[in-house]
């Protein structure tokens, strides 16, 4: 009787260990963008961060390891290229964010004009995932159709209206 007793101390020690080292592990992101054709000859977006919000606490957002730096969105066609890792809770990954700085610009007809980016730097572009992130690396490649997001809007000014899909 004891040893029966003893075995069902060790076993639920044991699951309650198990249990405990799951709910402390995290799961690797990486968040990387591409890019559909665009009448442009450059789009140059200056990402300053990437954001991602969890179903874990949906007031939160946790912010990535960003290769911050002016991307030329062009120059992801056909390729992806990495701007983001870290580690998040199991959980579902809601939302992604990109905060852009003052830099953007867009070269139409050899000529460099500014990117006007209403909100970007503030609130950022989001773009909705809804994935169940798993024990290995989850890779979200976000798809920036430049030709649909660089608007004209007269006198030589255009504005970023972002059609981001997650691929």
């Amino acid at each position: 009787m004891n040893i029966k007793i003893s075995f069902l101390i060790v076993l639920a020690i044991g699951l309650f260990a198990c249990k405990k080292d799951k709910v402390n592990e995290k799961a690797q992101v990486e968040i990387r963008l591409t890019d559909d054709p665009c009448d442009c000859q450059q789009v140059n977006i200056d990402l300053q961060s990437i954001q991602v919000k969890t179903d874990a606490d949906t007031s939160h957002w946790f912010t990535l390891t960003t290769n911050t730096g002016i991307y030329d969105l062009l120059q992801f066609q056909n390729i992806d290229t990495t701007v983001a890792t870290g580690f998040l809770p199991f959980d579902n990954l809601m939302e992604v964010r990109l905060i852009l700085g003052p830099q953007n610009t867009v070269m139409v007809d050899s000529i460099i004009y500014d990117l006007q980016t209403p909100s970007a730097q503030s609130s950022g572009l989001k773009v909705k995932i809804n994935k169940q992130l798993g024990i290995s690396l989850n890779t979200f490649v976000l798809d920036f159709d430049a030709g649909e997001s660089v608007k004209s809007v007269g006198n030589g000014k255009y504005m970023l209206d972002p059609v981001i899909k997650l691929k």
